[in-house]
């Protein structure tokens, strides 16, 4: 089993060839190629983390598209003083297709 965690969008992703990930939203355009960096890359029983090992492994996907996450409503709400704020927020992502981990 070949895997990698690359660092993407200020989190850490578990990925493999053919896997569909959606991250923070990338500058790249639908059907473009990006290169993420890899943390930990696992072949078979072989793990690697070194970072200078770990500069010859490329993790290479492709943009399928951009997208928005569900709306989140915010509240706040003080007592016996009448505020009350309503906001809400919908994440920018892009969802990606790992081609190639090598």
């Amino acid at each position: 089993m070949v895997y990698a965690v690359v660092r993407a969008g200020g989190r850490q992703e578990k990925v493999e060839v053919g896997s569909i990930v959606v991250l923070d939203r990338l500058a790249a355009e639908q059907g473009g190629t990006v290169e993420l960096a890899p943390v930990l890359f696992v072949d078979g029983d072989k793990i690697t983390h070194d970072a200078k090992a770990l500069e010859k492994i490329k993790v290479k996907a492709e943009v399928i598209g951009n997208e928005r996450g569900p709306k989140i409503v915010i509240q706040k709400y003080k007592n016996k003083t009448g505020y009350k704020k309503r906001q809400g927020h919908r994440q920018e992502l892009t969802r990606i297709k790992i081609t190639s981990i090598a």
